[in-house]
């Protein structure tokens, strides 16, 4: 019987398991390294895993440590959180549209787990997408970031107390990391990130950290946008 044939005779849960299997072993050293710097940022145990049970958004849980360590409050950091998360709006919505449908609870779960990467895996399957599946693509990346958040917190706590306290540049670091991909492929993204650098430089003269970080973000946005839009018209 050939791979395939078998592969069909799993349940969608099982075959999600094994589609989601890479996202899991991915999100390995993002969910250590985020453990490890909530660590060194001043939250405890609970704190940490709390943030990645509830909130599971790998850049907005970095950007939240950032505006933990700068003293900023509950509110900004709800809001910054929701602006870097709102394009799961439209990832659910086209991931709506490929799986069967079912009870509003249901699906209101499964979309909890929806992340750029179980919307990539789920969207590239051929035909209408089982919930099942998508359930097992979302269970493994839920766990692997969950517990790897665990794990690299209490191997932070082995760490030489220096070694602890100059890992606050790493979250510096990551943010570089993760912007690089995009600044490569599109221009956009460059004066994107540019001008919220500077409008963010400006911002933080005359209001709180969180507020300047989150109006950049909104003028950049819609500024940038409004520019490459008139481009486009006039090309």
């Amino acid at each position: 019987m050939s791979t395939t044939a078998i592969s069909n005779q799993k349940s969608p849960f099982a075959r999600g398991l094994i589609a989601g299997s890479s996202i899991a072993i991915g999100y390995l050293p993002a969910a250590l390294t985020f453990g490890l710097l909530a660590r060194s940022t001043g939250l405890t145990f609970l704190e940490t895993m709390a943030m990645s049970l509830f909130v599971y958004a790998g850049a907005a849980q970095y950007m939240a440590l950032t505006l933990i360590a700068m003293g900023t409050g509950a509110f900004e950091i709800i809001f910054t959180t929701f602006i870097v998360n709102i394009r799961h709006l439209l990832m659910s919505a086209s991931v709506r549209e490929r799986i069967e449908d079912d009870h509003p609870i249901i699906k209101a779960i499964y979309s909890f787990g929806i992340t750029d990467e179980v919307f990539a895996v789920t969207t590239t399957q051929e035909g209408q997408v089982k919930t099942g599946f998508i359930f097992g693509v979302g269970a493994i990346a839920y766990i692997s970031w969950v517990i790897n958040s665990g794990i690299g917190y209490y191997v932070g706590s082995i760490l030489p107390s220096t070694l602890q306290q100059s890992m606050g540049i790493a979250l510096y670091a990551m943010f570089i990391a993760l912007l690089m991909p995009s600044l490569k492929k599109h221009r956009k993204v460059v004066f994107l990130a540019v001008s919220a650098a500077i409008l963010n430089s400006l911002f933080s003269l005359f209001l709180p950290s969180g507020w300047s970080i989150i109006l950049a973000t909104l003028f950049a946005s819609a500024g940038i946008e409004w520019v490459f839009q008139k481009g486009r018209e006039i090309e």
